[in-house]
């Protein structure tokens, strides 16, 4: 872990302490989620209600610029300029780098013809059967770590070959034995467990800004 990252870390369990326990688990998760997108991954994300704004929070952050300029290489710059002399100049000013991610609340039609034709259960794990190889990452995201339709997907994705981070709390229910990896905040409510959700996946989605877009 770079040492501007390290100190990031640092920095946020000293804001948080209640998140000090989890310090070696977060860095972990970094770990997680870095060595996913060296070999080529992308992050799938899910949750319910608003755990489900979460999971779209989390992809705005990772596929446009968070805190960083992400400016496309120069190759791709010059190629645009070539196809379009007009527009391409525009899009290589515009257009950013970023790291793959998909939030599976993001499909209304799909989603709910499958609640409508098939049931709940099963409407996150369709999408990672589909859309998940060996070697992404799926963040499962369930304040209470019993949600059946991340449970379920949970389940897809091992048996795909794909790395579970788990963001929960109060015990960690089911997902905590389900993922590689679990989060477990150190709240019982509802809304305390989300009011830590926000600054770990904001951290997370920072680190690896840093990471990957380091000048």
């Amino acid at each position: 872990m770079r040492e501007s990252i390290a100190q990031s870390l640092t920095e946020l369990t000293a804001r948080y302490p209640k998140l000090e326990p989890l310090h070696a688990q977060l860095a972990e998760a970094f770990r997680m989620l870095k060595d996913c997108y060296e070999r080529g991954g992308k992050l799938l994300v899910a949750g319910n209600g608003g755990s489900c704004a979460d999971a779209e929070h989390i992809v705005g952050e990772l596929m446009k610029e968070f805190k960083r300029k992400r400016p496309l290489d120069a190759a791709l710059r010059q190629r645009l300029a070539e196809i379009d002399p007009v527009r391409g100049p525009r899009l290589a000013e515009s257009v950013q780098r970023g790291l793959p991610a998909v939030a599976l609340s993001s499909h209304p039609s799909l989603n709910t013809a499958f609640l409508n034709d098939v049931g709940s259960e099963g409407m996150f794990a369709q999408q990672i059967n589909v859309l998940g190889r060996e070697g992404d990452v799926f963040l499962a995201i369930s304040t209470s770590g019993n949600s059946r339709n991340i449970a379920c997907a949970c389940v897809m994705a091992k048996a795909k070959g794909i790395q579970v981070l788990g963001l929960t709390g109060k015990t960690g229910g089911v997902l905590r034995e389900l993922a590689d990896l679990a989060l477990v905040m150190p709240e019982t409510e509802t809304y305390r467990i989300q009011e830590l959700h926000l600054p770990v996946y904001h951290w997370l989605c920072m680190a690896l800004e840093e990471q990957f877009f380091a000048e």
